[in-house]
């Protein structure tokens, strides 16, 4: 279910928790809410449904995507890059990403997976993330 966008700073601040089976269902939220956002935007974190779990969507190269629990295990080649977000007003704003990543995460089987991401994905990857920590661009 298409769910609305939360905007309150002090509710995206807060770090979210680890995500559960009992978490499926807010995971097809996010992907239902990502989807009627297309236009705008390439990734979500569950906050930004007002739901605090670790749990985040995104476009791959297509394809959304939907990890739990994921957990940035290793990365390289640091730049500066400005990202937007769908939770905040204003304009791109500067932050540190990295080119290559390599995540662990569990997916919606609930089957722990080890991946590397680069380019563009790894970046939307790396936003979404922070989001879950409660970290803010």
């Amino acid at each position: 279910m298409i769910q609305p966008i939360v905007h309150d700073p002090i509710l995206l601040a807060r770090k979210s928790t680890p995500a559960g089976k009992e978490d499926l269902a807010v995971a097809q939220d996010l992907l239902d809410t990502l989807a009627a956002h297309k236009e705008e935007c390439v990734g979500m974190a569950a906050n930004m449904i007002g739901v605090l779990k670790n749990i985040i969507a995104f476009d791959c190269d297509g394809t959304y995507m939907v990890m739990l629990n994921p957990e940035i295990v290793s990365c390289s080649e640091a730049y500066t890059a400005e990202e937007g977000c769908l939770s905040l007003l204003g304009g791109p704003r500067k932050t540190k990403r990295f080119r290559k990543i390599k995540v662990r995460y569990q997916n919606t089987a609930l089957q722990t997976r080890l991946k590397t991401f680069t380019g563009w994905t790894a970046q939307i990857i790396q936003h979404e993330i922070d989001h879950c920590h409660g970290i803010l661009i």
